[in-house]
């Protein structure tokens, strides 16, 4: 269980903390290792780079104190013999000697903390010299102050560049290894973007055709699997593009048939004349004719149209001035000349569903409009008598009639707003009801364009 429950909450912090993108996603998990692995191998390379460095500068730099302290031991320690040894030591070997008289070794410094320098320095110069000797690594700069007592009363000085006897210069193998690292992920980022590309490829093309819209020339690419995707894909669009023209041919057949059978009874009709008993069939005839069409216009959905862009303004004003004819009242608020890409007869139908809706249970009935962010925002408020909440989503269910009726079309079947949100969830949006600020009912239609 706590495991579990560790595993969870890990999960958790990392989707939340994640960025959403593939190829975002997929170059933390590739970089991170790249970089903790290459941290770890430069904090060692660079450790045993300076312990091995260090040792070796510190026993070079003992044991040619050593001979110096030799050579003057062995010497008759006179001037002359002083003179060629610091000679020697200063231009040959260029550590800095001055031969002091008559002084001792100053008091021992406090050990520096996590100093490997002086430690290692230290025990070579014991090593080597078998002398007192004095280390101050830190009062100059640049140099080193070592002082060795070769007797009673003299003092070798040693102000030696510190680089004779430390590795400091690492400048060189960091640029390399940064170059390098730099080189590599570079390289790693150009293949991951394109083995990403096919797949955010594919996204697109299925976002487009879940819109309706033209995939275009979408061509599988990529890695086997993400090709094996992409295939299936492909036949996926054309499985449903045969039957969506099976089923568009199918109904305009069955429609031809019934209007066929509708046209023979209008026209016996009418060789009956306008009598009493003649009129109402002939008014049924009418209201099956329109039942018929908003049948069809339910089960045909968009009949593969395709989208293009369109100016909103006109397809709103176009259903708001057929709503009016009809004996209602429609202010229009959309913005003049906003173009949007959607399916202009679907859409058509959906703006007359929903304003005729509005207008033949309303008084006052206001459309607006507005694009953000590529998602277009449609409002349709009314002041009418409304819809309850907790019916709201069975009013979308197709041939359910409510007691108020706000769900019916102008033939009554109770398909107007299921077709409406049939329309608005082809172009890949969506259709709500909300409590509108008028007092009735407002839908909303959220579609991206």
């Amino acid at each position: 269980m706590a495991r579990n429950w560790l595993y969870n909450r890990f999960n958790t912090f990392l989707e939340r903390h994640m960025p959403e993108g593939l190829f975002a996603r997929a170059l933390i998990i590739l970089v991170a290792p790249m970089v903790l692995l290459q941290t770890i191998m430069t904090g060692l390379i660079l450790d045993r780079h300076f312990e091995n460095v260090t040792r070796l500068l510190a026993r070079s730099f003992s044991r040619d104190v050593s001979l110096l302290v030799q050579l003057y031991e062995e010497s008759d320690k006179g001037a002359a013999a002083r003179s060629r040894i610091e000679h020697l030591a200063n231009e040959t070997l260029v550590l800095g000697l001055s031969i002091r008289e008559g002084e001792v070794l100053p008091a021992p410094l406090p050990e520096p903390l996590f100093s490997r320098f002086d430690t290692r320095l230290t025990r070579e110069l014991s090593i080597e010299t078998g002398k007192q000797f004095w280390i101050d690594s830190r009062g100059q700069r640049e140099f080193v102050d070592i002082r060795v007592q070769v007797e009673k009363d003299i003092v070798f000085r040693f102000l030696t560049r510190i680089e004779r006897t430390l590795a400091t210069s690492t400048d060189m193998l960091l640029l390399w290894m940064l170059i390098s690292s730099l080189l590599l992920l570079g390289i790693a980022i150009i293949f991951l973007r394109n083995q990403v590309r096919p797949i955010t490829d594919l996204a697109r093309a299925a976002q487009s055709f879940g819109t309706g819209r033209d995939v275009g020339a979408f061509k599988p690419r990529g890695a086997r699997e993400v090709r094996q995707a992409g295939e299936a894909f492909l036949d996926m669009r054309d499985r449903i593009a045969r039957q969506v023209e099976q089923r568009t041919t199918m109904l305009a057949g069955v429609s031809h048939d019934l209007r066929t059978i509708l046209t023979r009874f209008k026209l016996e009709l009418a060789f009956l004349g306008d009598g009493p008993k003649v009129q109402p069939l002939k008014e049924d005839v009418d209201e099956m004719q329109r039942m018929l069409e908003a049948y069809m216009a339910f089960v045909k959905g968009d009949a593969g149209e395709t989208a293009r862009e369109v100016d909103l303004a006109s397809l709103v004003q176009t259903a708001a001035r057929a709503s009016e004819r009809a004996g209602g009242s429609v202010e229009v608020d959309v913005p003049v000349g906003q173009k949007v890409r959607v399916k202009p007869d679907a859409f058509g139908r959906l703006l007359a569903n929903l304003i005729g809706n509005a207008v033949r249970y309303a008084k006052r009935v206001s459309v607006s409009a507005r694009v953000a962010d590529r998602l277009l925002t449609l409002n349709v408020d009314d002041d009418g008598p409304g819809i309850p909440e907790e019916k709201r989503a069975e009013a979308f269910r197709p041939f359910v009639r409510l007691d108020n009726a706000r769900n019916l079309d102008e033939t009554g079947t109770g398909l107007g707003l299921a077709i409406a949100l049939d329309i608005a969830r082809a172009h890949g949006g969506e259709l709500k009801l909300e409590d509108s600020p008028q007092g009735g009912l407002r839908a909303v239609v959220q579609i991206p364009v």
